[in-house]
């Protein structure tokens, strides 16, 4: 992926993640996005050179596996997160799902955010589709 694209699908999940309510970031190669302090989201670019651009983000219990069997080209178990339930996925491929990817931020952030907080971000979204466009 080259550098233009890499920036695009950076500047696109900031533009999902800051959307939500009370939002902050900490940016660098990589970025964390927090609500009130707590961590929903990372954006992980070639993470202890492991060659990938992904999303990591916390999903209720039992769909860290359930995603990773659906697609394990697209879905993979995070290095120090995924034994707590994280899961990424790779924003790095040719095709990249946005409401894929907006939904599973959206998910997250209910997951980490006070409970008045995560009311304001919506009702939750279904499962990601088995396979992007």
């Amino acid at each position: 992926m080259d550098s233009s694209v890499r920036g695009r699908r950076r500047a696109r999940l900031n533009e999902i993640c800051r959307a939500l309510p009370e939002v902050t970031s900490h940016e660098g190669q990589h970025i964390g996005f927090q609500v009130r302090g707590r961590t929903f989201a990372y954006y992980l670019d070639d993470h202890h050179g492991d060659g990938r651009v992904a999303l990591c983000c916390k999903v209720p219990l039992g769909d860290q596996e359930a995603l990773i069997d659906l697609d394990p080209e697209r879905f993979f178990r995070p290095a120090y997160l995924g034994v707590k339930g994280w899961v990424s996925v790779r924003l790095d491929l040719h095709t990249l799902d946005w409401d894929e990817v907006t939904k599973l931020v959206g998910a997250s952030y209910r997951l980490v955010a006070p409970k008045r907080l995560a009311a304001l971000a919506g009702p939750p979204a279904s499962h990601p589709s088995p396979r992007a466009p």
